[in-house]
């Protein structure tokens, strides 16, 4: 099924954005992915406060602020201090109308809050445009043309998902599932990738977060996934069963976040939004761990949830 606008998506696509940025910028902007230092991201507080005439909060996705290489061109003209900020804002509607109108002002409040050159970023799950490119906002008074304002997009309806399935980019095998895939090699792919998750250098943590997205948007009818259940019972794919993460599985992990969030809201009252959504990052045994160590932690702190 394709993704609806809800909070599940939106949260797993930020937490696995934000663990593999640097990949995001590898496999959708390799040339802009040599101009920034990823070593030291500064991730920075993501509610706006916009100006009248909504004055609303409202929050954004991702707000990431890097140092640029000293190789790189300035990020504009008379810019010296190497240093931007690259928003990268989900969409899971199935039109950019809306979309286009909210990226132009995220930006201009980023920039007169910040001061700082901003590269905006929108990643589509349920529009393609083009794949990759520039998409445009403008505002027209009669015929003239008062504003025009450019953000950089990847579309992944768009895109071809065998190519991504099979690359040497993991964040891109993980998103495949929400590309143009054949439909005769759909089952066949997923297994792979999952095989490929499976058996990367990526700790357990990363594993987890690549093959939960590939799970969670495999759009896999009854025949496909009774054909996916005979592939990963064969012994060419019995590395793949440990990252598995069943519809019912995933139930059961949700349940398990809500129950952690309740437990640590109940110790120290209101939880502020990255304590939430470190929380919700974290694998089964990690939610089991925390419950336990809620017992006797006297801190956020101290459960590793706040720095």
């Amino acid at each position: 099924m394709p993704p609806s606008a809800s909070p599940d998506h939106d949260q797993r696509l930020k937490v696995l954005l934000k663990e593999f940025f640097e990949a995001f910028f590898r496999a959708f902007f390799p040339a802009w992915a040599a101009r920034f230092e990823f070593s030291a991201i500064d991730w920075l507080d993501k509610e706006l406060f916009l100006s009248p005439p909504q004055s609303e909060k409202r929050q954004l996705d991702l707000v990431a602020r890097l140092q640029l290489r000293p190789d790189a061109p300035p990020p504009r003209a008379g810019v010296s201090d190497l240093v931007a900020l690259v928003h990268v804002e989900v969409e899971s509607r199935a039109s950019a109308l809306a979309f286009r109108p909210r990226m132009f002002e995220y930006y201009v409040q980023l920039r007169r809050d910040t001061g700082l050159p901003v590269l905006p970023i929108g990643l589509f799950l349920r529009v393609g445009l083009d794949g990759i490119g520039w998409d445009t906002y403008e505002e027209h008074f009669w015929e003239h043309q008062i504003l025009r304002f450019d953000y950089a997009y990847v579309g992944l309806p768009a895109l071809d998902g065998e190519q991504y399935a099979t690359g040497e980019n993991l964040l891109g095998v993980a998103l495949s599932a929400l590309m143009r895939l054949p439909a005769e090699r759909r089952t066949e792919l997923h297994a792979e990738s999952l095989k490929r998750i499976a058996r990367s250098a990526e700790n357990d943590f990363r594993r987890f977060l690549l093959a939960e997205c590939l799970e969670a948007y495999a759009d896999l009818d009854d025949v496909q996934r009774k054909r996916l259940q005979e592939l990963l019972t064969t012994e060419e794919y019995q590395e793949v069963k440990p990252i598995m993460i069943t519809t019912y599985e995933r139930g059961i992990v949700q349940g398990e976040q809500r129950s952690a969030l309740r437990l640590l809201e109940a110790r120290f009252g209101p939880l502020p939004a990255d304590v939430k959504q470190r929380v919700e990052a974290l694998p089964p045994d990690g939610l089991a761990q925390l419950q336990l160590d809620l017992l006797k932690a006297q801190s956020l702190k101290e459960l590793h949830l706040q720095d």
